[in-house]
């Protein structure tokens, strides 16, 4: 299958289907299409004259046929808490950025634990108030390759395997779907960078026909929803481009992905203080995750450029998870990772400088 859009020519819009049939429309035998998977994908090749066990021949022809075109890093920050940001020039000029999160120790190959936050379009047309992304607006989605390029260009500058991927970059996936779970697999796949499909999160607004779709998946790829409010107004007003799809509807399409998939969905709430975060708000919260099987992430809303909202306290926060705990709700309070470079949620924006 061939991934089209603003991009069509380069190899990074193949799915891995895709590039068994643009091996075969070359005249090459199915084996090459892995070969050039696993110098893609698996040894993180920068051109075609470094896939030394294809033909030149195959490679001259892959060059003009699909150019293998890179993305550049244009900028690199690094945070007290270590976490880097990286802007990255695509082929086209535009510009998307990814995070590298370690967490874990430091002393020993192996202790370290190195989370990717990945984009999926270039900008993004949810609109969401609190986020630099949504001020942005839409540009473009992303390819599959470009999407797996910036986990490789991180895992490359760290010096190190990443174990965790979060689609929780720039953009909503769902509205980049067979893209991303192009992506998604070549990520996953034993001969790329073998990501665990339960150390895999995509996270999404609540785009419905997304949320049934990845339900319906083969992998055991974890979902992530950006709640933000329970009660229908509040939402509305932190992300307006989402409020055709009312809470009740959004519900009933996690409590059939539950049905579908059995797997555990995580709420992501960012707490902002006189807005999402009164008792009324609690409350609505604790109905709202009557009978599904979830997790809630508390977080703290964190400063944008133009920015008119405030975080709620640290203890505020854990006065909420206990009482969602107290009411069967598992709940943890998580502290904003790389917020001194603009690389956390909702602060990702292309800034250079």
């Amino acid at each position: 299958m061939r991934y089209h859009g603003t991009m069509t020519q380069g190899i990074d819009t193949y799915s891995i289907e895709g590039l068994e049939g643009l091996v075969a429309e070359l005249g090459q035998p199915r084996f090459r299409a892995t070969q050039l998977f696993e110098w893609l994908y698996g040894h993180g090749a920068s051109s075609y004259d470094e896939m030394t066990n294809l033909p030149a021949s195959l490679r001259t022809e892959l060059a003009a046929a699909a150019p293998l075109l890179l993305p550049e890093v244009m900028d690199k920050r690094i945070s007290a808490d270590r976490t880097r940001k990286y802007i990255l020039k695509l082929a086209d000029g535009e510009l998307v950025e990814t995070v590298g999160i370690p967490s874990g120790s430091q002393g020993g190959a192996g202790h370290e634990r190195l989370t990717v936050c990945v984009s999926s379009q270039v900008g993004c047309a949810m609109g969401c108030t609190f986020c630099a992304t949504g001020q942005e607006g839409f540009t473009r989605n992303l390819s599959p390759g470009e999407i797996v390029w910036q986990l490789l260009c991180v895992a490359k500058d760290f010096g190190k395997r990443v174990s965790n991927v979060v689609v929780m970059g720039q953009g909503e996936p769902f509205l980049n779907y067979d893209n991303c779970l192009a992506a998604l697999r070549v990520i996953n796949h034993a001969k790329g960078p073998q990501v665990g499909a339960r150390h895999i999160t995509v996270s999404t607004c609540g785009i419905l026909d997304g949320v049934r779709q990845f339900g319906a998946e083969p992998e055991q790829f974890t979902l992530a929803v950006s709640l933000h409010a329970a009660r229908q107004v509040v939402r509305d007003v932190l992300m307006p481009q989402i409020a055709t799809v009312p809470l009740g509807e959004l519900k009933a399409a996690l409590v059939n992905y539950q049905r579908a998939a059995g797997r555990r969905i995580s709420f992501e709430y960012l707490m902002i203080d006189g807005v999402n975060s009164a008792e009324e708000d609690l409350v609505a919260l604790k109905d709202y995750c009557a009978g599904l099987m979830v997790h809630i992430n508390l977080l703290p809303v964190n400063a944008v450029p133009g920015g008119k909202y405030n975080p709620c306290s640290e203890a505020y926060m854990y006065q909420w998870a206990e009482r969602l705990a107290q009411a069967g709700i598992e709940a943890s309070v998580r502290t904003s990772r790389g917020s001194d470079i603009y690389g956390a949620c909702g602060q990702l924006k292309n800034m250079q400088g």
